[in-house]
């Protein structure tokens, strides 16, 4: 594994972990009027709070698509996973909150899911999947769940609406990881021509603020703890499987390696959901809805 691409996808991911946590501080002030509406982010935008965390966030994904420039798509993803880390240690400096069992032992596991996962599979790169079916075909299977989840989560938009929406969002995010990719190779290729002669980057882009509304409505309607756990494990996984469905990332599949895997995903997964429902999360706190509509209004 380079050094280079270490260092790149764990500053991305401590970007991404302190802009979520400022984001969601912003946004669960914002009215639910405005959810799953292109309006949250009007609001949002005159909050400089949500603008410190939107910068983050955009210096993570620019960090991580350098990363992903130079690394198997099945390696970054991981790293980036770690985000959640960075965004306990922020707001453990805010609730001053100690780790305790409950956050060591999910440390433990994220960092130890990590590492099996990268040992036991090597991610490495292979030739990527020419075939244009197998591309829609899993990145469809990707957009259709999101939109899925979003319909689910409109109907129960305080209940489990914000880790459906989350989930939304990491699926998206993770397609969005996989077409960051294609479009550096593309640009690599032939440059901007090549670029912006593929529907890649305009993809890109329609994925991203997607996935940014979606984002930001999770983060409006229940505390971090809820929303971020889901979002930082869907996103890697959906990012592996475009890796090795179509991008041609290849990792080890004999039995010993495979079973290694598994158990990597699932530890990160474990660990994810630990850190993010430990005490140190900022619980939020939702006002009634009538009343926070009143107050922006």
């Amino acid at each position: 594994m380079s050094v280079l691409v270490l260092i790149l996808a764990v500053s991305a991911a401590c970007c991404l972990g302190f802009g979520f946590v400022l984001q969601q501080n912003a946004a669960q002030q914002a009215p639910l009027s405005d959810f799953l509406s292109p309006r949250l982010l009007l609001d949002l935008v005159r909050v400089p709070r949500w603008l410190g965390g939107l910068a983050l966030m955009i210096a993570g994904m620019v960090l991580g698509a350098l990363a992903l420039g130079r690394g198997e798509i099945s390696l970054v993803e991981p790293l980036l996973a770690t985000n959640l880390l960075f965004a306990l240690a922020l707001s453990r400096r805010q609730t001053r909150q100690p780790l305790g069992r409950q956050g060591w032992l999910g440390l433990a596991l994220l960092a130890g899911g990590v590492t099996a996962f990268i040992l036991a599979g090597q991610p490495r790169a292979g030739n990527a999947i020419t075939d244009p079916l197998r591309h829609w075909l899993i990145i469809g299977a990707m957009v259709g769940a999101a939109l899925l989840l979003t319909t689910f989560a409109k109907r129960s938009r305080l209940n489990w609406g914000p880790v459906l929406l989350a989930v939304a969002a990491g699926l998206l995010y993770g397609v969005q990881d996989a077409l960051t990719r294609v479009s550096g190779e593309r640009f690599s290729a032939g440059g901007w021509t090549e670029l912006f002669t593929g529907w890649q980057p305009y993809g890109l882009l329609v994925i991203g603020v997607t996935g940014l509304i979606l984002v930001q409505s999770a983060f409006e309607t229940a505390p971090l703890r809820m929303s971020l756990p889901a979002l930082t494990a869907a996103e890697p996984l959906a990012g592996i499987a475009c890796g090795v469905g179509f991008l041609g990332d290849r990792l080890r599949t004999d039995i010993g390696a495979l079973t290694w895997e598994a158990a990597g995903l699932a530890a990160i997964v474990t660990g994810i959901v630990l850190l993010g429902m430990h005490p140190a999360m900022p619980c939020g706190t939702t006002a009634p809805r009538q009343e926070r509509n009143l107050q922006h209004r």
